[in-house]
């Protein structure tokens, strides 16, 4: 018979329960007994990831709510199990191809020390390690890839658009600005409170910025703005969205992305 694997704890933060407004610490319980295999069980193509850095993004909130999520592998958190979304681990073990131990990768984990991947199709692997690896879980990540792809391959800017950027003071919102302002844009940007609005407009270059919860957002889209980028779906939104933008608007959610209309 084999060597018997070596059995480690296996820190979690797991889901309580679903949160009434915005998340608590009662919503979350921090387990210390768990316990986890270090080798992924034989016949599984799955991998087992020693998590390094995990990223807090505002999508999380929907899936703490039920429902089947945004897509496979971003179900909606499951009572009792870890939350999980993107991070940055090092392959332990490995049953999958593609993937060796001691790789570097980045994508969907648990909020634990370690994760047992058994689809790890979506799981990227890191070639430049030259940077820090924290880089992943933004710029060189999700945020980073859905504020490129939205912004240059949907809205496609020209020199001299105005841009308006909605949460503006989040990874996506902040990414969107700074490529706004490398293509030339004029770029306003709203947040929700004044340490923000001063961050967009003293920090982070926005031309302009404006507290939504003290501005309408209808008289704020009246502005000259051809692009309107958003990584957050509700009612303001809906509200000025495409009623108030001029005939050729671009209008771009992180998860919903538009045709020109």
């Amino acid at each position: 018979m084999g060597e018997a694997a070596t059995v480690v704890k296996n820190k979690q933060v797991l889901f309580k329960s679903h949160p009434i407004g915005a998340p608590k610490e009662t919503d979350f319980q921090f387990c210390e007994d768990s316990t986890i295999s270090l080798e992924v069980p034989e016949g599984s193509n799955g991998v087992l990831l020693k998590n390094l850095y995990l990223s807090c993004d505002p999508y999380m909130r929907f899936l703490m709510a039920p429902g089947s999520g945004i897509e496979e592998e971003l179900s909606n958190y499951a009572v009792s199990s870890p939350i999980k979304g993107y991070g940055v681990s090092k392959v332990v073990d490995s049953k999958h191809p593609n993937f060796q131990n001691g790789d570097l990768v980045w994508g969907t984990t648990g909020w634990e020390e370690y994760s047992l991947i058994t689809k790890p199709d979506d799981l990227t692997t890191i070639e430049h390690k030259d940077i820090p690896l924290s880089y992943y879980t933004g710029i060189l990540g999700m945020p980073g890839l859905t504020a490129y792809a939205g912004f240059y391959e949907i809205c496609k800017p020209k020199v001299g658009d105005k841009v308006y950027v909605s949460a503006a003071a989040g990874s996506i919102g902040q990414l969107v600005g700074q490529f706004a302002k490398s293509a030339g844009c004029y770029v306003v940007g709203s947040a929700g409170s004044k340490e923000k609005v001063d961050l967009l407009k003293n920090k982070l270059g926005f031309d302009d910025a404006f507290n939504y919860n003290e501005q309408e957002i209808d008289a704020a889209l009246k502005r000259f703005v051809n692009i309107y980028s958003t990584n957050y779906l509700n009612k303001v939104i809906i509200i000025g969205s495409v009623k108030n933008l001029f005939s050729v608007v671009h209008v771009v959610f992180s998860y919903v992305i538009s045709e020109p209309s």
